[in-house]
């Protein structure tokens, strides 16, 4: 069964206060102790490709906002002109990196017709140099500096399913005031494959109840939605 946010900090809360009483142990300390032992099981125990199985430890934003931008901030020297560059207009949320790459399962157009494939600067570089280039139809991203880019498209926006390690609900709600127009992040389901729950909060808990100081709230922790 999915397991929210809020229920695994409140797990790992409930044993430690059986043991020990702590004003100053934050939901957002709780946290960062679950997805720092995530992250480590994730890599020990689970090929890249098998993860893209689990479909709760990915989310989707569904349209990430695209600029146009020239050549040289595209990242692209070589390129011959007349070639269009697209970038978000922000930087995306933090991607969950796995051995050297962030976890992203597709980029695509926002009606879901075309999809992106990831590649380099250099690559795609190389690539426009080829002879056979021209007969290419296939459209390529890459990220860069926390930004995404996009050669030879004109898309205003593009569809992004990623295993993020932040709140990403500013790109999921909407104007309006419905009930679903936005979720709130301790709600939000859990991005860890199911079967580890029991071993991670095991070693967050074995961590605080070893630890001799807890961290006090930093200067932002007021304004965090893990607090």
């Amino acid at each position: 069964m999915a397991t929210t946010i809020r229920e695994s900090i409140s797990r790992v809360r409930n044993v430690v206060k059986a043991v020990k009483e702590d004003p100053f142990m934050t939901d957002r300390f709780i946290y960062s102790l679950i997805m720092k032992y995530a992250k480590t099981l994730i890599k020990r125990e689970t090929k890249r490709e098998n993860l893209f199985k689990y479909s709760t430890l990915f989310r989707e934003i569904p349209c990430v906002d695209l600029k146009e931008v020239d050549k040289v901030e595209a990242c692209c020297i070589g390129i011959r002109t007349g070639c269009i560059f697209m970038r978000s207009v922000d930087k995306l949320p933090t991607i969950q990196d796995y051995n050297g790459g962030p976890l992203i399962k597709s980029v695509s157009s926002v009606d879901y017709s075309t999809k992106a494939y990831k590649t380099t600067p250099e690559l795609y570089t190389n690539m426009t140099k080829t002879s056979s280039f021209k007969y290419n139809k296939n459209k390529y991203y890459w990220i860069v500096d926390g930004y995404l880019y996009l050669p030879n498209v004109s898309w205003e926006g593009v569809r992004l399913q990623a295993m993020f390690e932040e709140d990403i609900s500013p790109y999921l709600c909407s104007s309006d005031d419905s009930e679903n127009s936005c979720v709130v992040e301790q709600d939000r389901l859990m991005s860890v494959p199911e079967h580890l729950y029991s071993e991670i909060e095991t070693a967050v808990i074995q961590e605080i109840l070893t630890s001799g100081q807890l961290p006090p709230d930093g200067a932002d922790d007021s304004q965090n939605v893990l607090r």
